[in-house]
């Protein structure tokens, strides 16, 4: 209904007093101030001013709008310096979901280098698994999400999501460290398949069972837990052995733990995803240079 510029000479007008002094104090011409308040007029569908001598006098409408208008001009110019702020990356917030070992690793590396060097944006963390983490971007619940996909499993992902190769997350066993195999630099996974198993959330397990069928056996599953602290004790205490991302080595805490690679290697691709409209959005682009900064700089990225 209301052009910022009229709203603005209308404000003037009201401060000066007649349309030759806001000409002069806004650096129009008198003729120019006169057609905008006219279009003004047009818009609010009733006259504002009406002359009384060689004065102008408000109307009731002009008296209303009178009352508003420095209001409408303070949140105009509050808005205008928010989206400068968030153009400029002085501000911002960006929601991030991401499952246990990303959470745990690629971002708080970020997140510090974010606040190096752009501190007013502000990250909020959600943690949560795939496939239901990919719902949540596709629900606004998140701005981007971190998440993984297994080779050998097909992989639904929700079609108007973007991905963004982050890493290649090579899988490894757990083993206590007093296990005879925990000797070696690397494993085969069927030379283990007499252990008892703890196994992780949904898509971990069912990569892991995959595996396992292409060897050739069916593993002895002991606990299930989506808890990389959990896996890690119960390891510790003998109570089974674990495959697990290379990703949790990077906080591997129990000394009686030992990661060992697999031989052959199996990897699982870690992303981010986002839908493409944010990709546009300054501070949810800086957050994904962070991240993609954070996975080049871990070992075999």
């Amino acid at each position: 209904m209301f052009d910022s510029r009229h709203i603005q000479t209308f404000h003037e007008v009201v401060r000066a007093g007649s349309y030759s002094a806001a000409a002069r104090a806004l650096g129009y011409t008198q003729p120019a101030i006169t057609q905008q308040m006219k279009a003004l007029e047009r818009s609010v569908g009733t006259p504002l001013f009406i002359r009384v001598g060689r004065r102008m006098r408000l109307t009731e409408a002009g008296e209303a709008l009178a009352r508003h208008s420095a209001v409408i001009l303070e949140s105009i110019s509050t808005a205008r310096q928010q989206m400068e702020s968030l153009t400029r990356l002085r501000a911002g917030k960006v929601t991030v979901c991401a499952f246990p070992s990303a959470g745990a690793t690629l971002v708080p590396e970020a997140l510090a280098e974010l606040a190096a060097e752009h501190p007013g944006i502000r990250v909020e963390l959600q943690e949560d698994e795939p496939p239901e983490s990919l719902r949540r971007v596709v629900r606004g619940e998140c701005d981007i999400t971190l998440a993984f996909t297994y080779p050998g499993l097909r992989e639904q992902v929700p079609g108007e999501l973007v991905e963004i190769p982050l890493l290649e997350d090579q899988l490894t066993v757990l083993l206590p460290t007093g296990h005879p195999m925990a000797r070696r630099r690397a494993v085969r996974l069927e030379e283990l398949a007499d252990e008892r198993w703890i196994a992780g959330c949904l898509r971990c397990r069912a990569n892991f069972l995959h595996e396992c069928a292409e060897l050739g056996f069916a593993p002895e599953i002991a606990f299930t837990t989506d808890d990389n602290l959990v896996v890690q004790s119960l390891v510790a205490e003998g109570l089974g052995v674990a495959m697990v991302p290379g990703l949790v080595l990077s906080f591997l805490v129990h000394k009686k733990v030992t990661g060992r690679a697999l031989d052959p290697a199996s990897r699982r691709q870690v992303s981010a995803y986002v839908l493409r409209e944010h990709l546009e959005i300054p501070a949810t682009a800086r957050v994904l240079e962070a991240l993609r900064a954070a996975a080049e700089r871990r070992v075999g990225c």
